[in-house]
């Protein structure tokens, strides 16, 4: 039996206004740009600005990236990339069940994000208006999520 490689899944919630989108990828680099097609698909439902598409692509990649990269020793698991896109926002998150980051409260110093590895972050930071990186508890994982107001 063949194993499917991702699995999209959208829904709207009419009780929000919102879109949602969660697509679920093998944790491998080949599959990172399906999550930027997701996103370029959503821009047809609510258009956006060039250059603010191509900022959103490259934090979507960064984040994706950072989870494909550090997430699973093995390169086996699956990353899980959901964006809600609302009327003034667009709801980017991307988590994974591997081992997690060694911060205890989930937070990144300027100097670690700032080093080889980290400057995903540091990008993402500038691009988003919202922004949080956390980590499960006992390496279940982790989970940045980050906001664009459009």
């Amino acid at each position: 039996m063949e194993e499917r490689a991702t699995e999209l899944d959208a829904e709207l919630d009419a009780d929000r206004g919102s879109r949602v989108v969660t697509l679920t990828i093998p944790a491998k680099p080949e599959y990172i740009t399906l999550s930027r097609l997701a996103l370029t698909g959503l821009s047809h439902v609510r258009p956006l600005p060039e250059e603010t598409l191509a900022e959103l692509k490259l934090a979507l990649t960064e984040a994706t990236s950072n989870s494909v990269r550090h997430a699973y020793a093995n390169g086996e698991g699956r990353v899980q990339i959901s964006f809600e896109l609302c009327e003034d926002r667009l709801v980017v998150e991307v988590s994974d069940d591997g081992s997690g980051f060694p911060q205890t409260d989930g937070s990144i110093s300027r100097e670690e994000e700032l080093s080889e590895g980290g400057l995903g972050i540091a990008i993402i930071r500038s691009i988003a208006d919202e922004f949080v990186l956390d980590s499960q508890p006992e390496g279940g994982g982790s989970r940045l999520r980050f906001v664009k107001r459009l």
